[in-house]
């Protein structure tokens, strides 16, 4: 719960091969995907297998920037660039001007690779004819040294949420004076309950099972009945294609209030999204962080029986009906994983600007389907008055961009004074993956599913093993195409 120049293929044999393939048979007229795209899929399998062996290669030599000046007579160039040739250095660029120091002079960049001994070589035979003005040399792929002890801590295994799920910011057991149920103290100790289970909890353990009141169930229903009501006309598709899911296999009903890890287990079939509760608020950086690794933290309690259709902080209502059902949507989990991971690591002011571009959109974001506007935020979704008001014409709405959307306030105990739209969840993602570019972090991060963990690209080594990943899926989607070739009989 959040508080709020460009070469030729390397492989021309390859790519011709396939040309040459399909010259010779036709396609079958129950082909799935034509010719084009076919070639186009191996053509790009094989040139990024292909780069990502020279980057491999390129890790071992001497990468380095050489400026030289010499007469600028016929001739003169040729002479000093046959050097590198002789010596089988690759020139990446060249680059010539008027010299400013003499006007019968040419002052030359040259931007070549090879390994630290041919390089002394080349500037030794460069001086022969030459005058060096400058050199710079340094390894292309290294990161420069840098302090990691100021990058703020992060998770980087699924088990270390474990340290940050505890921290809550506000509310769990404690409730302000101006809360429903500050003076119920029943409520207060029931509260207190779901806050110590939240609170013991740790990574691996099944999530305990709560027997709810029957006014806690009674306070469910009421907010269960009256939002579907509204859900067929203003949630989006796929929302509206998930909820009956939850419904056949977690219990989704008005009598009867789903148990968090019979939630969590539907979700890890689905999109590898777990369940965790969480006793109240975290700060945006401990909340995001657990997305990183598709953890949704997760409140337990019901809102307080005195108001049904008014919560001041996310309940179990809002996260089960609100976040929940797109939680299940395979595009909606990465759009989610990927703000969590970019915020792995970042400023403070890095972190607030994504969380809230979360909270413009998995909270309270509106996309277009077939011309109408629909809702996707969980905050809209969980909420009657806010999801008639955010797609009625009293509404300020304007495109999602998260440059812009990033310095707009959140409001928590009001409408929102504007909202954000987006075409998909995949533009949305397009976005996101931009903005997430311009964020200052000395490295990037990778994602294992497998061990649940993420991996600090910070160095060659780090990198390379992510590249031997990449080759391995891209040899099994070659390998599908061929079976599919085989198949059709082309």
């Amino acid at each position: 719960m959040l508080s709020n120049k460009t070469e030729g293929p390397r492989r021309g044999r390859s790519f011709d091969s396939i040309n040459k393939f399909y010259e010779e048979k036709q396609l079958n007229s129950g082909m799935l995907i034509s010719k084009s795209t076919h070639i186009a899929l191996f053509y790009t399998i094989y040139t990024l297998m292909d780069e990502s062996k020279d980057k491999i290669l390129s890790s071992k030599k001497e990468h380095a920037a050489i400026v030289f000046s010499l007469k600028n007579e016929v001739g003169g160039l040729v002479k000093a660039l046959k050097l590198f040739q002789d010596n089988h250095v690759n020139l990446l660029h060249i680059e010539s001007r008027k010299s400013r120091r003499r006007n019968s002079e040419l002052e030359v960049l040259v931007d070549c690779d090879s390994d630290r001994e041919t390089l002394k070589e080349i500037v030794h035979l460069l001086r022969k004819q030459t005058s060096i003005i400058a050199m710079e040399s340094h390894d292309e792929f290294s990161t420069p040294a840098y302090d990691f002890a100021e990058v703020p801590w992060f998770p980087k295994n699924i088990s270390d949420l474990d340290k940050s799920a505890c921290r809550v910011l506000m509310y769990g057991s404690d409730l302000d004076a101006d809360h429903p149920g500050f003076k119920d103290n029943v409520y207060r100790k029931r509260r207190k309950y779901f806050a110590d289970l939240a609170m013991s909890y740790k990574h691996g353990d099944p999530i305990p099972r709560v027997e709810f009141t029957e006014e806690e169930v009674k306070t469910w229903g009421v907010v269960f009945r009256e939002l579907n009501k509204l859900y067929p006309s203003h949630a989006c598709k796929e929302y509206v294609r998930n909820l009956p899911l939850l419904s056949q296999f977690c219990g989704y009903r008005e009598d009867n209030i789903p148990q968090l890890e019979d939630v969590s287990s539907f979700l890890k079939e689905r999109t590898g999204f777990t369940i965790r509760p969480v006793a109240g608020y975290l700060s945006p950086r401990d909340f995001l962080a657990g997305l990183a690794f598709r953890v949704f933290h997760c409140t337990q309690y019901v809102r307080h029986s005195s108001d049904p259709l008014y919560t001041p902080e996310p309940d179990t209502c809002h996260e089960l009906l609100g976040h929940v059902p797109l939680l299940a949507e395979p595009s909606f989990a990465q759009f989610s994983q990927e703000l969590g991971l970019a915020s792995l690591g970042a400023s403070d002011d890095s972190v607030q600007k994504l969380a809230t571009c979360y909270f413009f959109t998995v909270e309270f974001g509106l996309c277009k389907q077939e011309g109408k506007l629909k809702a996707y935020g969980a905050g809209l979704l969980s909420s009657i008055s806010e999801l008639k008001h955010s797609l009625s014409d009293n509404a300020k709405i304007l495109p999602f961009d998260p440059k812009i959307t990033c310095n707009q306030e959140c409001l928590i105990t009001t409408f929102q004074d504007v909202y954000f739209v987006s075409e998909s969840f995949e533009e949305a993602k397009v976005r996101m993956r931009e903005f997430a570019k311009m964020i200052q972090r000395p490295f990037s991060l990778h994602y294992n599913p497998y061990t649940q963990s993420v991996t600090v690209l910070k160095d060659m080594p780090s990198i390379n093993g992510v590249i031997e990943e990449l080759r391995h899926e891209l040899d099994i989607v070659g390998d599908a195409l061929c079976r599919l070739s085989a198949h059709l009989g082309v």
